[in-house]
């Protein structure tokens, strides 16, 4: 067995993994990458690359069949979906050089493709290799939950990390799980000539405003994609190309596809953590602020530290282990900016807390002031008007923002600077935007918020009549 020692080993090749290797191997540090499964990672191969490549294309179908307001005649378009998850395919091949073991050898990273394990508090075996390390970076991700409904293991299902691989179109897809993968994917099928089923045990978009979350819905079934909320799932069965699907309340849904998009669950599994001392749970490695775990050499990042599953938090977490690994400095992970979109159209984008939960920890100190999409000019020229955004402020300060429209996703970004900058709400109404803009909904919301300052405040009025009486 060949016998290395580093600085840092990093096990799990995705977005946090590849994100520290990149930057500690650049700056002098000498660093081991372990990945047993491809580079790139879920986010890359199975997860946000390929969903918002399928997304593009079903956006593509469905504008031809919306022209008519503009002037254009609509069409039914003819989809082949062996070329759209061709298109897919060419996608994530246009990307993975960049995550490729190619690259980060010749940045000067060890690439081990092996699964992981730990043997001991500072060591790691891989294959034939056995790694020391003075610090250790478990970045394994998480992989799809499955949950133990009564005869789901009798029936072939699909998952993320499947369904792209699915070249014959779904004659109906049964989605079940009403979150944001769930969501994208029954709109993106729908859109490419599927009958789709969503099935949810609770609400859809549970975790998102639910003001803005009902933009999104109506626009969904109104695309034909049939949403059943407060539907616990209690079997599965039929055969493949026949699946059935039963409710509690003894409905029968029936389809001839299944998409199991119920939530994740952490990829800790052959790592005998036990042997390194780390302490874990089944939401991921037990960290503090600073991402270290019980043992002090041993840190997680992403989906395996157990918080919030998204691809930019990933990297995020990497800024914040490099800033200690390599200079010593202390550095500890917020939450408080972190935003998160979903990809439906319109979107949904949400940072910090929504309106009931910042009423609920901030009382009647909180002011939500909200602008809607249809008083902003360039969404009525694009005939995107239905929407909204609202921003909840705290003491002058905007602390979460809730935003469902046209490029939702996008328009998030100001916000978070806004949030992570301590900005107040004076700096965003007297920032100056390109007209028109869909940004500006931002601007008009932060204007919102001093409109009764200005014009339903009685001293305001008389110190302008008394400026404009003595005014020369």
């Amino acid at each position: 067995m060949e016998q290395i020692k580093t600085d840092i080993c990093i096990i799990g090749a995705g977005s946090g993994g590849l994100s520290i290797a990149a930057g500690a191997v650049q700056m002098g540090a000498r660093v081991v990458l372990i990945e047993g499964g491809e580079m790139g990672g879920d986010c890359l191969n199975a997860g946000c690359v390929p969903s918002k490549a399928l997304i593009a294309a079903a956006k593509h179908a469905h504008a031809m069949t919306t022209g008519g307001p503009f002037g254009i005649t609509p069409t039914t378009p003819q989809v082949d979906f062996g070329a759209v998850k061709d298109h897919v395919r060419r996608v994530i091949e246009g990307i993975a050089p960049v995550d490729s073991q190619e690259r980060f050898e010749g940045l000067g990273v060890r690439v081990i493709r092996d699964w992981a394990k730990f043997d001991g508090p500072e060591a790691v075996i891989a294959g034939n290799h056995r790694i020391t390390a003075r610090r250790i970076v478990i970045a394994t991700g998480s992989r799809p939950f499955v949950p133990p409904i009564p005869g789901v293991d009798s029936v072939p299902y699909l998952t993320n990390e499947t369904i792209f691989a699915q070249r014959e179109r779904p004659e109906h897809l049964i989605v079940i799980g009403g979150g944001p993968i769930g969501m994208e994917m029954a709109q993106a099928h729908r859109r490419l000539g599927c009958a789709v089923t969503v099935i949810e045990g609770a609400k859809a978009f549970g975790r998102d405003d639910p003001e803005t979350a009902a933009v999104v819905l109506k626009k969904l079934r109104a695309e034909g994609v049939e949403v059943m909320e407060e539907a616990p799932v209690v079997r599965i069965g039929g055969t493949a190309g026949a699946i059935e699907v039963e409710i509690k309340d003894g409905r029968i849904v029936k389809g001839s596809h299944l998409l199991m998009a119920v939530g994740r669950q952490v990829s800790l599994d052959g790592l005998e953590l036990e042997k390194a001392g780390v302490d874990y749970t089944r939401k991921g490695v037990t960290v503090g602020a600073d991402l270290r775990s019980s043992n002090r050499k041993v840190y997680a990042v992403g989906d395996a530290a157990g918080g919030l599953q998204f691809t930019h938090v990933a990297g995020y977490h990497a800024g914040i282990v490099i800033r200690q690994m390599l200079f010593g400095l202390p550095s500890k992970a917020s939450t408080a900016h972190i935003p998160w979109a979903t990809y439906t159209d319109p979107e949904l984008a949400q940072i910090g807390p929504t309106e009931a939960e910042a009423r609920k920890q901030h009382g009647d100190a909180v002011q939500v002031v909200r602008f809607e999409y249809a008083e902003n000019d360039r969404a009525q020229t694009e005939g995107k008007t239905e929407g909204l955004i609202k921003v909840m402020v705290l003491k002058g300060r905007p602390i979460g923002v809730s935003i469902a429209g046209a490029q939702a996703g996008e328009l998030i970004g100001f916000w978070a600077l806004a949030i992570a900058a301590k900005l107040k709400m004076s700096a965003i109404a007297g920032t100056v935007l390109p007209y028109p803009t869909l940004n500006e909904v931002s601007k008009r919301a932060a204007g919102a918020y001093f409109s009764p300052r200005l014009f339903d405040n009685p001293m305001v009025k008389r110190v302008v009549g008394l400026v404009q009486r003595f005014l020369p």
